[in-house]
């Protein structure tokens, strides 16, 4: 469990799994974690995934082993979080990589394909956000002033059993993934999720778009609060090599609620891109 240590910058820690056959030269895969959780949350997704790809699952910073050596007021942005994935890329001496994010991960994974389009063979975008739209920064409020101040105010375990059963996942749900959840998320502190929170109402990837030169999935719910339409046009409108697939769900943690159904979809997505003789 490597940690990337960077003198005037937070630490990263990060995590390789590598089950590929030891004499080939497989490619890496990034798996991006969303809000207020880490490379852990990845646990569905590995073991389907590391006989093929050398993954590396790293901590945003401030969360889990990363650092929190940094101003959370201006630390947080779509810059330096690109950064940061390109800091662990080229400490593993990874040319290029291929890139699955989800939500928040996905919205970095977007500025990271944009301003470094030569370093990412694939994207995949896991119900992520180009920018957080008005109806889910209502959502999010619960009532508050805005998303930062519903943490604040209610803690982040009230805020996030209250959205948990609001957008992010149906009401089957293992009760015991759920109290998990809530407990691992909550762990992250109220400082860090209200500001990547305000973080996120303030990020827009938009200028990005044009730049992403890697093939890009679109793995969306059907009728999402989050990743929705809005979202979704605005991709086709800028992203010119994209594919946008709707999930068997409506709720936003689809890397959780049809974890195979997305890893399938993901593994097809980077054989496409290698047959055509393109691989990392």
């Amino acid at each position: 469990m490597p940690t990337l240590l960077r003198p005037g910058f937070p630490s990263l820690h990060y995590t390789v799994c590598d089950y590929t056959d030891p004499w080939t030269d497989a490619p890496y895969l990034f798996l991006q974690h969303g809000y207020g959780r880490s490379g852990d949350f990845w646990f569905q997704w590995v073991p389907r995934l590391c006989r093929h790809f050398r993954i590396v699952c790293a901590d945003l910073r401030g969360h889990g082993g990363s650092g929190r050596e940094f101003d959370l007021e201006h630390g947080f942005t779509l810059e330096t979080l690109s950064d940061d994935v390109i800091a662990i890329a080229d400490a593993l001496g990874a040319k290029t990589f291929h890139y699955a994010g989800e939500s928040i991960g996905g919205l970095v994974g977007l500025a990271t394909a944009g301003r470094y389009p030569e370093r990412v063979a694939t994207l995949t975008n896991v119900s992520g956000p180009v920018f957080i739209s008005q109806g889910a920064r209502t959502a999010y409020a619960l009532g508050q002033a805005s998303w930062p101040e519903a943490v604040r105010k209610l803690g982040p375990r009230e805020w996030i059993e209250r959205t948990n059963a609001s957008t992010r996942f149906p009401p089957d749900m293992s009760p015991g993934f759920l109290a998990w959840y809530t407990d691992t998320v909550a762990q992250t502190g109220t400082e860090v999720l209200a500001a990547l929170a305000q973080f996120a109402l303030d990020s827009d990837a938009t200028p990005y778009l044009s730049g992403i030169n890697a093939p890009t999935l679109c793995l969306y719910p059907q009728q999402g609060a989050i990743a929705n339409d809005e979202q979704r046009r605005t991709l086709e409108l800028h992203v010119r090599d994209l594919t946008v697939r709707h999930v068997s769900t409506t709720y936003h943690m689809i890397q959780h609620i049809v974890p195979e159904e997305c890893t399938d979809a993901l593994r097809q997505h980077i054989t496409q891109y290698e047959s055509k003789g393109d691989k990392s």
